[in-house]
Parts: C-alpha cells; sequence; structure tokens
C-alpha cells in the first residue's frame, strides 16, 4: 500500500503495517523522532495501524503536537510514580501545558524535598521502557466499575456525553483514563525535573476540594533540560514583574489590582510605541477613531457579549439603565461604521482603535502586565469586498513583519480554520474566506502550521507567536476575518451594481495588548531598551561640585535635541555614579571634569561599560540622533561583542 507524507511524496509499505513501522523504515528511532503521529488529519499513537493512501505526518519533538504527546505520556510516568511511593494517593488529572506538564492528586501532601525520590523513581520507570497500551473501554458502565476506587475519575466518566468513546492506557502496573495518544514507549523520555508543587481545586472551582498539583517537565536530551533550566534562570533575571518597578516604569497597587499604574518613564516608552503605530497606520491608509468606554446593554446584546462574555465584564446601572465597560473595541467601531453610507469605491476601509478595555480577571490570574484587568488594544477593522481579502491579509502580514522586526523579534504563524461544529456562514463563505488566508500566507514565503477546526466560530484567523531574546514563544498579533459582526450590525455598502451588500471585515492587532507587549519587551531587552526607546537615554555624571554649570549647559543641549537627560552631581564617588547609571539602564553615561570643561568635551561610556573616552559632542549628538532616527538595535558605540550579544 501507499502512504503519502508529509512532503506529499509517497512510500511503500505491506498491509497492515502501523505508523510504528512507517517511522522504522524512515529510520526515525532518535528519543525525539516519531513521537506519534497525524494520519489524515487526526493525531494518533504509532500503533494506529495505516491503510492505503493515508496522508501521514510524523510528529518530532520541535512539533507542538510533538511536545504534547512528550509531556501527556510524562504526566502519566509522573502519577505512576507517585502511586508507587503514595500507594493512597488519587490521581485526578495530568495535562501537557505550555513548558510541561502537571498532575493533581487528592490524598497527597508533598514538599520541596520530596522531589529527587520522586525523580528517581520515574527515571525507573522509564528504564523499565514499558509499551503503552491502548484500551478502548465498551461502555461507560464498564469503565466506572475500573475507576470505582477513585471518585474524581468517575466524575470524568460520568460528565462525558453518552455514546463517546472512552478510552484508557496501561504502562506496566499503571492503568488511567486518557484520550492520548501516548507514546510507543518511555524509553524516549531522557531527561526529568520536578519543578514545584501548588494547591489547585478539584475542576478549577473554589467550592472544590483542594488538591496537590506537581509540575514537571521533561525532554527526550540532557542537553534540553539543561538549556531550559538556564533559561528559566535567565528569565528570572529579566523578570518584568522586578525590573519594571526597579527602573520605576510602572507599578501596581491593592487599590487598582489588575490595573497598572505607568510612571513617567515607563509613559515614555508607551508614547513611544503608540507614536510608532501610528506611523504605521499613516503610512498605510488607516483612520483613527475614538469610542466610549461605557455603552449601553443593547449594544452589548447586539454583539452577543451580553449573552455569552456578561461575567467578564464590569457593568453598572445609571438612571434605571443597563450599562457595560466594553471588554473589546469592536461593537463601537460597528457603531461608527453604521454611521456613514458606503460606497464600494471607499472599500477596503481601515479603521484603527487604540482603544482601553476592561476584562474581568480572576485575582489569582493576575500577573504583572501579561494578565490585567484593564489594557490597550492596538486594534483596527478593515472592512472590504470579498475580492480584497487576500491582498489585505497580505498587507497586514508585511505590516506585522515589519513592526515584529523593528523590535528584533522574530515569529511563527498559525492558520486556524473552522471549527466543526456552531459555525456561522455558508460554506462559501468559509471556503472564500479560508482560500484568502491560506493565499496571503503561502505569498510570504514563511512556513507557517494550520490548526484545522480551530478558528473562532465566525470565522478563520491567523496568529502570531513572536520569540523573545531567549526563544520563550508569545502570542501577540491575531487577524481574524469576522462574518458574524458586521451580519448582527446589519452592515452595508452600496455595490456597483447598486445593490446593497454586507462587508467582509477583518479584526487585526499587532501588539495585542500595549500592556503585555511593554511586559514583554522589558523581558525582551532585559530593561537596557534600544535608544530609541529608551527613558533613560543620557546622565552627566561631575566629578566635582564646579563642575555641575557645565554639565547642566550640556543637558540644555541634549534637551534641546530632544534627548531625555539627566544629570548627577551628588556627593558619591565618580566610579558609584557610572555603577549608579549603569544599574538604571542609561544608555550613555558622560563624565565631565576639568579637563572635559576646558576641552568643551565629556568622557563617554556605555552601559555595558564600553569606554570611549574623550569625545566632541556636536560629533556625538550626530551619532546617536541616527542611531534614534533609524531605531537601530545596537549602538554606533557598542564593542564587537556587544554587538555579537545582542
Amino acid at each position: 500500500m501507499l502512504i503519502t507524507l508529509k512532503d506529499q511524496s509517497s512510500i511503500e509499505l505491506p498491509e497492515g503495517s502501523t505508523a510504528k513501522d512507517l517511522a522504522d523504515k524512515l529510520n526515525l528511532k532518535g528519543p525525539s523522532e516519531a513521537l506519534g503521529a497525524s494520519v489524515n488529519g487526526k493525531t494518533v499513537d504509532l500503533s494506529h495501524s495505516l491503510k492505503h493512501g493515508d496522508h501521514v505526518i510524523l510528529w518530532n519533538f520541535e512539533d507542538p503536537e510533538g511536545k504534547e504527546i512528550f509531556w501527556h505520556t510524562s504526566a502519566h510516568v509522573l502519577a505512576q510514580a507517585i502511586l508507587r511511593i503514595w500507594p493512597d494517593a488519587q490521581p485526578t488529572i495530568g495535562p501537557p501545558i505550555e513548558s510541561g506538564f502537571y498532575y493533581d492528586f487528592a490524598n497527597l501532601t508533598i514538599s520541596d524535598a520530596d522531589f529527587e525520590r520522586i525523580e528517581k523513581e520515574m527515571q525507573a520507570i522509564v528504564a523499565a521502557n514499558y509499551v503503552s497500551q491502548r484500551e478502548v473501554l465498551p461502555s461507560k458502565e464498564e469503565a466506572l466499575r475500573l475507576f470505582a476506587h477513585n471518585p474524581y475519575k468517575c466524575e470524568l466518566i460520568n460528565s462525558f456525553e453518552e455514546g463517546s468513546p472512552l478510552t484508557a492506557y496501561r504502562q506496566g502496573e499503571f492503568f488511567d483514563l486518557c484520550r492520548g495518544p501516548h507514546l510507543f514507549n518511555l524509553g524516549k523520555l531522557k531527561a526529568i525535573k520536578v519543578m514545584k508543587t501548588a494547591g489547585a481545586y478539584w475542576r478549577g472551582d473554589a467550592n472544590n476540594e483542594m488538591l496537590t498539583r506537581i509540575y514537571a517537565i521533561s525532554f527526550p536530551d540532557r542537553k534540553m533540560l539543561k538549556d531550559y533550566l538556564q533559561q528559566l534562570e535567565e528569565a528570572k533575571k529579566r523578570d518584568h514583574k522586578v525590573l519594571g518597578p526597579k527602573l520605576d516604569l510602572f507599578s501596581l497597587k491593592e487599590e487598582a489590582p489588575g490595573m497598572p499604574f505607568i510612571h513617567p518613564k515607563g509613559l515614555i516608552i508607551w508614547n513611544q510605541l503608540v507614536a510608532y503605530i501610528r506611523e504605521c497606520l499613516s503610512r498605510n491608509n488607516y483612520v483613527e477613531i475614538k469610542t466610549p468606554t461605557m455603552m449601553t446593554r443593547e449594544l452589548w446584546e447586539t454583539s452577543g457579549h451580553w449573552s455569552n462574555y456578561r461575567q467578564n465584564m464590569f457593568t453598572s446601572q445609571i438612571e434605571e439603565r443597563d450599562f457595560a465597560i466594553k471588554p473589546m473595541n469592536c461593537p463601537g467601531c460597528m457603531l461608527y461604521y453604521r454611521s456613514h453610507t458606503h460606497s464600494y469605491r471607499e472599500l477596503p476601509l481601515r479603521i484603527a482603535e487604540i482603544g482601553n478595555v476592561h476584562r474581568y480577571e480572576p485575582s489569582g490570574s493576575l500577573s504583572g502586565l501579561f494578565r490585567v484587568r484593564s489594557f490597550h488594544q492596538d486594534d483596527a477593522h478593515i472592512f472590504m469586498k470579498p475580492t480584497d481579502i487576500e491582498g489585505e491579509i497580505s498587507a497586514v502580514l508585511a505590516l506585522a513583519d515589519e513592526i515584529y522586526s523593528t523590535f528584533g523579534l522574530s515569529y511563527r504563524l498559525e492558520l486556524s480554520t473552522r471549527p466543526e461544529k456552531n459555525t456561522i456562514g455558508t460554506d462559501e463563505e468559509w471556503e472564500i474566506a479560508t482560500a484568502g488566508l491560506k493565499g496571503a500566507l503561502d505569498k510570504t514565503g514563511r512556513e507557517y502550521r494550520i490548526n484545522e477546526g480551530d478558528g473562532a466560530f465566525y470565522g478563520p484567523k491567523i496568529d502570531f507567536h513572536i520569540r523573545d531574546a531567549i526563544n520563550r514563544s508569545w502570542q501577540c498579533g491575531t487577524i481574524q476575518l469576522d462574518m458574524a459582526l458586521p451580519d448582527k450590525f446589519e452592515l452595508e455598502y452600496t455595490a456597483q451594481d447598486g445593490t446593497r451588500k454586507r462587508p467582509v471585515m477583518i479584526h487585526r492587532a499587532i501588539f495585542g495588548s500595549i500592556e503585555r507587549f511593554l511586559g514583554i519587551l522589558i523581558e525582551h531587552y532585559a530593561g537596557k531598551f534600544p535608544l530609541w526607546l529608551s527613558p533613560s537615554q543620557i546622565r552627566l555624571i561631575t566629578v566635582a561640585d564646579r563642575h555641575e554649570p557645565y554639565a547642566q549647559q550640556l543637558a540644555q543641549r541634549f534637551k534641546q535635541a530632544g534627548f531625555h537627560v539627566e544629570v548627577d552631581s551628588s556627593s558619591e564617588s565618580v566610579s558609584k555614579k557610572v555603577r549608579n547609571a549603569q544599574l538604571s539602564q542609561f544608555n550613555y553615561i558622560l563624565t565631565v571634569g576639568d579637563q572635559e570643561m576646558e576641552h568643551q568635551t565629556a568622557n563617554l561610556r556605555t552601559r555595558d561599560n564600553v569606554v570611549h573616552g574623550e569625545i566632541q559632542i556636536d560629533e556625538f549628538i550626530q551619532k546617536i540622533d541616527q542611531e534614534r532616527q533609524q531605531r537601530l538595535q545596537t549602538s554606533p558605540y557598542a564593542s564587537q561583542s556587544a554587538t555579537e550579544r545582542t
């Protein structure tokens, strides 16, 4: 029989072969290779039998699907180890997460001191190299019988829809309810680390019992674990929740939980981000609007938020009318569009709004600038004819590429297609929309993933996953094709033949949330902002009190040239003042003493302690002005080693 591979080539296998046989024939036997398979779009175990004509992708550890299989299997190893050490513990659920996996247990109390013991038991289980055996349970009644000793598993079984397939996995003596898929065998788990333990409510409900959650991670290579742990250490140094207040950029107050206070220095960065995005909007023919923060219940009923999202909205009653603070900008833009009549000649119409939105997030989920209740989105809604879709998507992709590149951020793209159930729009509309997004992605020449069935109910979407300086991934930008809101708000334009037609609408954001993007940048740059963004560009340091008038004179010259400058004329030693300036991440540190005052110069060093010695002021201003205007990532005064580090 012939099997089609990811690159569309074909390979011949004997009848009755499995995905494991295919992996063996392709010599994909390494710990990071062939962890599972996609057969005709469905992710399965390697034990899955193949048939003639199947399209097969073998997932490796570099693939998100491969990591999920790897970490899902690892969670079972963790649960098996726990039961060997604490037989009375009751396993509940253990999913893979973005980095590793966790498992929740009832009737278990542990501490950090137990981690080494758990790891050793997990390693013993891996050394046994058990084969993962998938078992289909014949009925809900049989599943309840098999797991009668565990009330949590029974509750899960009873929550499944009648007729839903029930599966479990066995490895050695351990047997667990699980949808899978799993690794073929456990020997691929070459490195394991238990990370931390925490409390977690059963099924996330504070009314339920508190369980013990154990977080862990595993890799197919010991070096990968070592690199991961080093990355965690580096991430701690870059934590925006520490660096932000330390650099006086923002603060969080109990009086306004989840609603950041942006300080003067933080606002300098903020204003530069907003000015930059507005510059991009202007070049790309957007218009900008501002819509009200609070609007009536009727609007949110029309948009569908009142019935589907009310629990996440801040509401109020004024003069016996219900109002809500906007959780997103879209409905306000629909009202703006509807306030005018539109012709096909105006389309595409690109409308931007940097709007402040509020969403109720549980206090336990709030996290610095990354998870807040009040934030600003750089939204835009693009109204167009169906024939405009591919061109407009291409333009947004190019704009996003320009913006992320300016910050030195790489990214990957994902296309999410129509869900199987509960979508709006006709088959033809979905085909046109998806083809438009796919065509635009193909034209970029960049690789992208397709998430089958993971689109919104109202349309397909493209997501941007950016990577920062230490290779962490963040989901930021999105392009969503929305067929729901134009219909709900009865938006129209006059077509060329004089008929009234419904516009196609794209919702797009590139920063996503400005607050969150600021947090990402703080960590990406480790507080060492490029000059154009930096709120701490120049610090002048005096050697003695008599040099202060000259330092103030220089400060005025820099201010007139548009730079942020401070003078340190304190009584501290020069070396201490230099160190303070470096810790405060000033891009340039200029020291002035008798010689500099006499020569009308300054002595230059950078925050990375690259010493340049005496410099001419005019030449310095010219160089750093060019650096600022061109938004350079690296200073023209950086040493070669500093350039390489950047």
